[in-house]
């Protein structure tokens, strides 16, 4: 049996225009009140989201200690997630209406949907220019690729903390590496745009390997972004003193390479870039990794990220204690406007950062969100 899911708070529905709410609360301050028009996806603060998250599902094949207890979940029923058709509208509404300009699919583990490749046509269908990538954990990949190419998908992200068999299964309570690496050598053979790799370095685990990481995927022609560990497991075990810091990335990555920073704009990309010479050769540019420091390093002020989770919920922040219903919406017939104008608001109240109006991972007044990352979407 799964562990209860522990749900945020869901924003209550405002009115649709022209309709009466007699049970509304008082009016919010001035400074938090919603402006009558909007332009986009902005919040309070002065920034824009126009790089979508959009989660499939909750269900995922592994179990990372990071992320999932060991006897998973308990998951969404079927008819709670959004539909096929309900994902390609509300990207439709995002990117006609709300000024999105990228896509990416998330989970759980997105590969578990058995809809996938008709969800990545359909939007492809719609919009022929929008990068669409995808987050998973590779696992079903090898089978999933070509056909994913070709609905239209851009390029992938694969999760990959290890290329130790054992580490691997220690980390993800799963023996499935070789799968894994499957189906990154079948992403790259068709061509699935740039791969990168997503590693988070656990201390005492995985932190070590660092450097083989970093080499294997200069190596193959990937980019590899370190994350630091974020609290959003399900154990509720994250620490401040327990994680691997960027700081401390960058100090292992150091023993083997001279890194650089990217002279590339960063435009918003949570990782921040840096690039990687060889020591025996540093004249010469051997690949780019980056880092995502959301603890330590935090980008608050430039984030530009709007997610939709598996059961159409707007989550203005990763670390938020509110989610506003879009789902509901979209299965009692309202028109596009007032889906798009619902999720504006929800983006208008996004808070500053972490979850709070100041940052603090770890501050004495920071409260963990129930949900795990699985659950949000990443």
């Amino acid at each position: 049996m799964g562990i209860s899911l522990g749900m945020p708070a869901v924003v209550p529905p405002r009115p649709l225009p022209g309709t009466p709410d007699a049970s509304a609360p008082e009016a919010a301050p001035p400074e938090h009140a919603v402006p009558e028009k909007l332009d986009g996806l902005v919040d309070r603060f002065g920034r824009r989201a126009t790089d979508m998250r959009l989660s499939l599902t909750d269900k995922c094949n592994l179990r990372c200690t990071y992320c999932m207890p060991a006897a998973g979940l308990d998951w969404l029923p079927k008819d709670k997630v959004l539909s096929a058709a309900e994902i390609i509208r509300l990207v439709g509404i995002g990117v006609d209406g709300l000024g999105v300009r990228e896509l990416r699919l998330t989970g759980g583990e997105p590969l578990v949907r058995a809809d996938l490749v008709e969800i990545v046509a359909g939007i492809r269908a719609n919009h022929p220019d929008l990068p669409v990538s995808l987050t998973t954990n590779g696992l079903g990949l090898d089978k999933k690729a070509q056909p994913l190419k070709d609905a239209g998908l851009t390029r992938i992200n694969v999760s990959l903390d290890s290329l130790h068999p054992g580490t691997f299964a220690q980390l993800t309570r799963r023996p499935f590496l070789d799968r894994v690496l499957a189906g990154v050598e079948e992403a790259a053979r068709v061509g699935l745009g740039l791969i990168k790799i997503n590693a988070v370095l656990m201390r005492g685990i995985n932190d070590a390997e660092a450097p083989r990481l970093l080499g294997w995927a200069v190596d193959h022609g990937f980019e590899l972004r370190f994350i630091e560990q974020m609290p959003l497991d399900a154990d509720h075990g994250w620490t401040r003193d327990g994680m691997i810091t960027a700081a401390e990335i960058r100090t292992l990555l150091e023993e083997q390479f001279v890194l650089t920073p990217d002279p590339r704009n960063r435009d918003g990309a949570p990782a921040e870039r840096w690039q990687v010479r060889h020591r025996s050769t540093p004249e010469d540019v051997a690949g780019v990794v980056g880092i995502i420091a959301s603890v330590t390093e935090p980008f608050c002020a430039d984030c530009r990220r709007t997610r939709i989770t598996a059961e159409g919920k707007v989550r203005s922040c990763l670390f938020s204690h509110e989610e506003t219903d879009l789902l509901e919406l979209l299965r009692s017939g309202t028109d596009d406007a007032a889906v798009a104008r619902r999720w504006q608001e929800a983006m208008w109240g996004k808070p500053k950062a972490h979850g709070m109006d100041h940052a603090g991972l770890g501050a004495p007044d920071y409260v963990q969100p129930d949900r795990t990352m699985s659950a949000i979407g990443g």
